[in-house]
Order: structure tokens, then C-alpha cells, then sequence
């Protein structure tokens, strides 16, 4: 934890702050609450280009050693009766493991390799990685407390309250009892084979497809994996031939749920939504009752449904006969931060998602304008009166000229303060975000698993490493979420950093790294996404 110590001046007095640079401007003010007694939403902490928000993230603001900051405001009614805690302050060195676990910037537990199962370290990773899953296999009562699902539960709540790595026994064990293909021995040598990570990941999400059951709204029950990961397809069946056309032979159509979008590769895919493209085309064998005999079929398939949870796969494995194994197809294939699934969905689907798509672009734009102005305008605390030079909140006078004593006419300016710009601003954002929040299709408002926008953000990605899916190893890269306070439910904001699980190594890495995942060798690349739904923002403004 870094820290720097700056001076804040307040009524007159000055206060030496120790301040987190790894937290938000809430922290700071709450440990101004502790030495002034000023409330936190009382108080206006002034520093360099304007004023400290809640979520400000501290280490953004070149704080340094010694640096003087002004605090105004007053006291309210109850400042001055700062309420001691209920409970005592306890020290890191006296918590429990299950305590220290959960505080904030504990790094999360890795899984011990049991002996080549690093396919299933990173599948269960990737997994545990959906917040709606942990929430769900909390709730889970069942009469077999051996499956898959009791097992999963008990493994992410050892997972949960550790400081080491945990070896998932266990489960592993549930599962080759379940799947006995994962229970094959290896071939090289004592011990069990290397198995396919998408594989296991089928397995498990089809277990839990059968298993694991939330409330809905109505008070009954709906299926997790239906409600949160599965997708449905409109699908067109038509047979190539012209003479089945001829024949009478009309194509036929319907739908299909699907828990994972394919990104099939050949020598003209170079991004994921080349091979999602791809993926939704196929040629089928099947008789053709009109002509009698085989013939080719195109299935065509688009999205009617999309999940909350989407997952996709690289299908980079195929079989190879004449070495009797998979090879790995080692094309680089590039995939986005940002998913933006529109194009892929049914004519009707499209209209309901493109006008809340676009309207979350519009407000985005909006609120990087708000944070540009703010960093942009150079302001003197003392005054409130923005630098001629410097601010884009000046304006002309519209009044009539004064005329002076001697006839002449004096023009004037006057400038929006601080307050008045950011409100004006403000207001017109919670008006978009209102706009937005009415243009959502009634029908998606009501399915709270699905995507109401077309746009995804990447949580998650399983790698490998190696040319064949007989061998080489898997890992997991799964995105940091923003601290949630146990007690207010509040989402703190994301440094935009990721977790790498290698078995039971954690080691946090930047953004770009994900970026290099694209394949193009036999080193680390991409197997599975996992991408989720965007949050939209209400019409007040807070995140969903």
C-alpha cells in the first residue's frame, strides 16, 4: 500500500493526512470526517483542476509529500458526535485466514495441479469469475451432496475464505466419477492424460444446466445456466440443390439454445468476428425427402436471444489422422475488450438492442466530455472564478451594455462558476441516461439474465500453450472487479488490471497482455472468452 502525507488547511488549521493512494476520494474524506468533523458530502476538498469526487482514484492525482490541499465546509447538525465503532478494530495479524482473505487487495487463492489439470484449474477460474454463479451455488439444496454443483460450492467457498492455494480434491474427483473421460490414464507415463479445457467447461455448464435452479421474479424457479449463459438461435434450413427448389422442397426454419458461440478459424480469419461469421453458417448432409437421396444443406444461424454471460470458443483443435491425435491450429485470430453482438442477432432482436446501443455510446461520449472539461479548466479555489485563458465555461454577457457616467459603454463578461458548470452538465447526463433507460424493449426489461444492449465486456479468458490439445498447458486471465463494500453494496471503480491463474501462481498483469493472447504460435493464446453484458446506467445514474 502507498501512501503519501499532504497537509489539508481548513477554518484556519491544518491536519497532516496519510492518504491510500490505492483508494477513492470517499476514503480521503471520511478521514477528514475523522479529524474536522465535517461530514463527508459536506465537505468541498479543493485540488489541482477542480473538486475530489467520491470516486476519485487517488493515485491518478500526483499527490506528493507535503502537498497542501484546502478543505470548505461546515459542520452539520450531528458533526460534531462522531460516532465511535461497534466494533473493535481488528489488526490483519489477528484475523482468521477466512478474514484476511476477504479484505481489500487480498490477491485471490490459485488451485494446486494435481497432476495435469491445469485444464481444469483455469476452467474453474474462469467460472468462478461470474459473481450471479457464486450467488447462486450459495443458495443451491440438493439430495445428493456428491454432484457437481455441491461440489463446485463447497471448492469456491474453501476458495473464498483462503490465503493459500486450494487443491480441488474433491471436485476433481466428482467429476471423473461424472465424466469418466476425464479419468483416462496417460499413454506417456504414469499418472492421468491432459484433457481439452473447453471440454471440461461443456461438462460442468451442462451439469449445472441440469442441476443448479435460481428464483425468478414470480417466486418459482428458473434454471441458472437458461436464464444467465444460454443464447437461442433462429435457424434456416435450405437444401443447395436447385431441384429439391423445384421440387417443391421450402426451407425450413426454427430455434436452437446455445450455451457457447464457435469461432471456427480457416486461412481467412484474422478476428473473432470473422470466425463467429463463420460459425454461423454450416453445410449439413441429410436426405431430402423430394429428391430421394443425400444432398447439401446450408444451416444459417442468427441470435434471437443473448445471454448476459456469452461465452465463445476458438476452435482451434482438429483431429489429425495421420498422427492420430488433435493438432492446434495456430493462426492468430485477434479478439476485442468490447464485443458488440448486434450484427450477429435476427432482424427483430436488432431493433429492440441498436437504439440502447447507440445511446450508451452517446452517454459515454457525454461523460468523457464532463471528465475532460473538469481536467481542463484551471480554477482559484479561493475565488470560485475560472482563468480567463483557461476555462470553457466563460461566456458573454448577454445584458444590454451599461453605459458609464461619461456615455461611454462598458461591455462585460460573466462566467458560470464551478458549481453552476457541473450542474448544468450533470443535468443534461441524467437526462440522456433517463432517455436511455425509456428506449429499453419491454420485452428485455422483464429477462434480467439477457443482454438489453448488443454490447459485451471481456471478463475472462482461458489460454493454452502447446500444439496439441493432448498436451501443453492452460491458464486463466480473469479481470479485476472493483472492490464492493460488504456493508453499503457500493462497486468501487476498476484499475483496468487482470489476474493470471497458472495452477496455484497468481501474478497481476496489465491490460496489454490480454492483448497478446491472439495466438500466432505455440505460445499462450486464446481458447475460451467469457464475455459479459455491459451495465447500463439507470436514470439516476448509478450503475446497475
Amino acid at each position: 500500500m502507498a501512501t503519501v502525507k499532504v497537509v489539508v488547511k481548513h477554518q484556519g488549521k491544518k491536519y497532516d493526512v496519510e492518504v491510500d493512494t490505492s483508494s477513492t476520494g470517499d476514503v480521503f474524506k471520511y478521514q477528514l470526517f475523522s479529524l474536522t468533523g465535517v461530514e463527508p458530502d459536506r465537505q468541498k476538498v479543493i485540488i489541482k483542476g477542480g473538486q475530489l469526487k467520491d470516486d476519485t482514484d487517488m493515485s491518478k492525482l500526483g499527490l506528493k509529500d507535503g502537498q497542501a490541499l484546502m478543505m470548505l465546509g461546515t459542520p452539520g447538525d450531528s458533526g460534531d458526535a462522531i460516532v465511535r465503532p461497534t466494533e473493535k478494530i481488528k489488526f490483519l495479524e489477528d484475523m482468521t485466514e477466512a478474514e484476511a482473505a476477504q479484505q481489500v487487495g487480498a490477491i485471490p487463492v490459485g488451485l494446486v495441479n494435481l497432476g495435469n489439470t491445469c485444464y481444469l484449474n483455469s476452467t474453474l477460474q474462469t467460472l468462478r469469475a461470474i459473481p450471479e454463479l457464486q450467488d447462486a451455488l450459495r443458495r443451491y439444496r440438493t439430495q445428493a451432496p456428491e454432484d457437481i454443483t455441491s461440489e463446485l460450492w463447497s471448492l469456491f467457498d474453501d476458495m473464498s475464505q483462503a490465503l493459500q492455494s486450494s487443491p480441488p480434491f474433491t471436485f476433481l474427483e466428482c467429476l471423473r466419477r461424472t465424466f469418466p473421460q476425464f479419468a483416462e490414464r496417460s499413454k506417456k507415463g504414469p499418472g492421468y492424460a491432459q484433457q481439452d479445457a473447453e471440454e471440461a467447461w461443456s461438462q460442468i455448464v451442462s451439469q449445472l444446466k441440469q442441476e443448479l435452479r435460481v428464483r425468478d421474479d414470480s417466486g418459482g424457479y428458473t434454471n441458472f445456466v437458461e436464464k444467465y449463459m444460454a443464447g437461442e438461435f433462429a435457424t434456416t434450413l435450405e437444401c443447395d440443390d436447385p431441384a429439391a427448389k423445384e421440387g417443391g422442397e421450402e426451407a425450413t426454419s426454427g430455434t436452437e439454445q446455445f450455451l457457447k458461440l464457435n469461432c471456427h478459424i480457416d486461412s481467412q480469419t484474422a478476428h473473432l468476428r470473422d470466425g463467429i461469421v463463420n460459425g454461423l453458417k454450416e453445410k449439413i448432409e441429410k436426405k431430402s425427402e423430394v429428391l430421394g437421396r443425400d444432398v447439401t444443406y446450408t444451416k444459417t444461424s442468427k441470435i434471437s436471444r443473448l445471454p448476459k454471460y456469452l461465452t465463445v470458443h476458438f476452435v482451434r483443435f482438429f483431429w489429425k489422422r495421420d498422427v492420430q491425435k488433435k493438432a492446434k491450429i495456430m493462426r492468430k485470430v485477434t479478439f476485442p475488450h468490447e464485443l458488440d453482438a448486434v450484427e450477429f442477432c435476427t432482424d427483430e432482436l436488432r431493433k429492440a438492442l441498436v437504439p440502447v446501443r447507440d445511446k450508451v455510446r452517446e452517454v459515454r461520449k457525454e461523460e468523457e466530455d464532463i471528465e475532460r472539461a473538469r481536467k481542463r479548466r484551471k480554477r482559484n479555489p479561493l475565488t470560485d472564478e475560472p482563468p480567463e485563458a483557461t476555462t470553457k465555461s466563460k461566456k458573454k454577457d448577454e445584458k444590454k451594455p451599461a453605459a458609464s457616467a461619461d456615455g461611454d459603454v462598458e461591455m462585460g463578461e460573466t462566467f458560470k462558476t464551478d458549481a453552476e458548470f457541473e450542474a448544468e452538465k450533470d443535468a443534461s447526463l441524467l437526462e440522456a441516461k433517463k432517455e436511455l433507460n425509456a428506449l429499453i424493449d419491454p420485452k428485455l426489461r422483464q429477462d434480467d439474465g439477457a443482454n438489453q444492449s448488443g454490447i459485451y465486456e471481456l471478463r475472462g479468458v482461458v489460454t493454452h500453450q502447446g500444439a496439441s490439445a493432448d498436451s501443453g498447458h492452460y491458464t486463466a486471465y480473469i479481470k479485476k472487479a472493483g472492490y464492493k463494500d460488504p456493508v453499503t453494496g457500493k462497486v468501487g471503480p476498476e484499475d483496468g488490471k487482470w489476474w493470471w491463474f497458472n495452477d496455484d501462481k497468481v501474478t497481476e498483469v496489465t491490460s496489454d497482455k490480454i492483448d497478446g493472447l491472439a495466438g500466432g504460435g505455440e505460445s499462450h493464446s486464446a481458447l475460451i472468452l467469457l464475455y459479459k453484458a455491459i451495465p447500463l446506467p439507470t436514470a439516476e445514474g448509478i450503475m446497475e
